[in-house]
């Protein structure tokens, strides 16, 4: 049986007004796997479960996370596409800006933490456990 046997056009068509409902329109990677409506379906049921159903914090805060992270991960047309998201939703451009630079903030922390180590471990100088929960440079919240 193809995996797309069982999923008709109205199923197809359920699932990406649940999709266009959130965003506004389609994000690409949805438009992608439309071939494959087993795993279309299980990213949309996902999704909803994180943000829709997941009630801890406000869809706005959710929307600045998402910029943030794709922000962070160098993703063009995510980042793109959130940022229209969050216009749409009334968050302000100094909100949005915020969250970038947070992103860049720990971004930049993150390559420079990273490459340190790297010249530490190569010169042996490493000065603390590899294996330590904490990192020393990057510590957000200030517990040590």
């Amino acid at each position: 049986m193809d995996e797309n046997e069982s999923f008709s056009d109205e199923k197809l068509s359920e699932l990406m007004e649940i999709v266009k409902k959130r965003y506004g329109k389609i994000p690409y990677i949805i438009e992608k796997m439309k071939n494959n409506l087993k795993l279309l379906e299980s990213k949309i049921n996902y999704d909803e479960a994180v943000v829709d159903d997941y009630k801890h914090i406000d869809p706005k805060t959710a929307e600045l996370i998402s910029i943030a992270v794709v922000s962070a991960l160098g993703c063009d047309h995510c980042i793109e596409f959130h940022i229209e998201a969050a216009k749409k939703m009334g968050i302000t451009e100094e909100q949005i800006m915020t969250a970038v630079l947070i992103a860049g903030s720990l971004s930049n922390a993150a390559v420079l933490s990273k490459s340190t180590r790297a010249i530490q471990k190569v010169n042996n100088t490493l000065k603390y456990n590899e294996n330590s929960i904490s990192c020393p440079e990057c510590n957000i919240s200030g517990i040590k």
